[in-house]
């Protein structure tokens, strides 16, 4: 099965016929963004020189090592998206980033977010840092450099990042929360069965 290779910046068109689920790859840009990163831009209106619209964002703390000509990426492994979720939204609104991509779910703030402007937000595979950091070709650049090396803004050319899988999509649909409703029905059913034998009541 040929891979699907979304290339930055990113248009509608690249993204909209994509359904949660989906694994897709990331050629182009990539920014490392996470806590600090998006208070300062929602709630002090505050904006890297790197323009992000169109652009893709990933939470992670790398691991980089300074060399003689520029920057090494040692380990970039997806951090919590979670904890982004407050800022996510209109983190999303304001920047234009049509991607998002961290470690776990999102809730229902996001899912709105990616609905309505158009974007996505996807998992990367947890464990894999030191793989992801041999699929960015240079780092091209760094900026918020105040908040230390995790929390800082890495601006990187990256070649088929991934894989990827998209757990909200452009139509609001999330991954994470089907999967949690689908389970519980699974739950349910297996604790009415063991009940029988048991003679034990989960309500």
């Amino acid at each position: 099965m040929q891979k699907k290779i979304i290339t930055t910046p990113i248009d509608n068109n690249q993204i909209e016929n994509l359904n949660i689920g989906d694994v897709i790859y990331l050629s182009g840009m990539l920014v490392t963004c996470r806590d600090d990163g998006h208070r300062r831009l929602v709630r002090n209106g505050i904006y890297p020189e790197f323009d992000l619209k169109g652009m893709a964002i990933l939470h992670a703390g790398p691991i980089v090592k300074k060399t003689e000509s520029g920057y090494e990426m040692i380990s970039i492994g997806p951090t919590t998206s979670r904890r982004m979720e407050s800022y996510e939204k209109e983190f999303i609104e304001l920047s234009g980033v049509k991607i998002v991509i961290g470690k776990g779910g999102m809730g229902a703030k996001t899912a709105q977010g990616c609905k309505e402007q158009k974007a996505l937000h996807c998992i990367f595979p947890g464990g894999c840092a030191v793989t992801a950091a041999t699929e960015v070709q240079e780092i091209t650049g760094v900026e918020w450099e105040d908040f230390g090396m995790p929390e800082a803004f890495w601006i990187m050319r990256v070649k088929e990042f991934g894989p990827l899988i998209v757990s909200i999509d452009t139509k609001g649909n999330n991954l994470f929360e089907q999967n949690k409703i689908e389970f519980n029905k699974k739950k349910d059913r297996a604790l009415q069965e063991i009940s029988e034998y048991v003679h034990y009541s989960h309500d």
